[in-house]
């Protein structure tokens, strides 16, 4: 007997229900200047091409909120209006430049890592504590893995772990931690199991 994944709506989609090429439009553009804004929060190591900035945390939760479609399409049109000239980049960066220099791998993670969250939270793992800090962990390995393996070629293989991995575990612990209570939360205070 084959059996059928059940689909979970994600969080936006319980909370502004009025589907429509407006609200996708509206989401898509608006998590895009979230993102944007993210970048914008950082702090520069000295010994590291790769800012602390709270974009994993962003992309991740907006991956688990808006899904396996429009949490890349998000990231897609955030990378788009970087490449475009706007200065949405980590340090008001922008340019192709971006996309083939030392933090592409983490930029292209982002992209991965909110398709994988957002196909999770359709299964439902947004709605219980354990389950989205998996999701996250998850995630965020996908955005370490891409961006290490990336600037290990500028950095060497010697260098990578202490310039793009360990400096930002602290700080994606707490994000994780953050994301396990306000996602679970938001579910209870929504008052839905969110299925279809």
């Amino acid at each position: 007997m084959e059996t059928v994944e059940t689909r979970h709506s994600v969080m936006i989609e319980a909370v502004w229900v009025k589907a429509g090429v407006g609200r996708e439009v509206a989401l898509i553009l608006g998590g895009s200047l979230l993102i944007a804004l993210s970048a914008q929060v950082q702090f520069i190591l000295p010994f590291s091409p790769v800012p602390i900035t709270s974009q994993t945390f962003t992309v991740l939760l907006l991956g688990a909120l808006y899904g396996s479609k429009r949490g890349p399409a998000t990231v897609m049109t955030y990378l788009a209006l970087g490449v475009m000239g706007l200065p949405v980049f980590a340090g008001g960066a922008f340019g192709v430049a971006r996309l083939v220099g030392p933090t592409a791998g983490y930029l292209v993670g982002f992209l991965v890592a909110a398709f994988v969250v957002g196909l999770l939270s359709e299964r439902g793992w947004d709605r219980k504590p354990w389950t989205t800090g998996a999701s996250m962990i998850i995630g965020n390995g996908i955005i370490y893995m891409t961006g290490v393996l990336w600037l290990s070629r500028f950095v060497g293989w010697q260098a990578v772990l202490s310039t793009g991995f360990l400096p930002f575990l602290a700080g994606d612990a707490l994000k994780i931690a953050l994301a396990t209570i306000l996602l679970p939360v938001g579910w209870k205070l929504i008052g839905r199991s969110g299925q279809k």
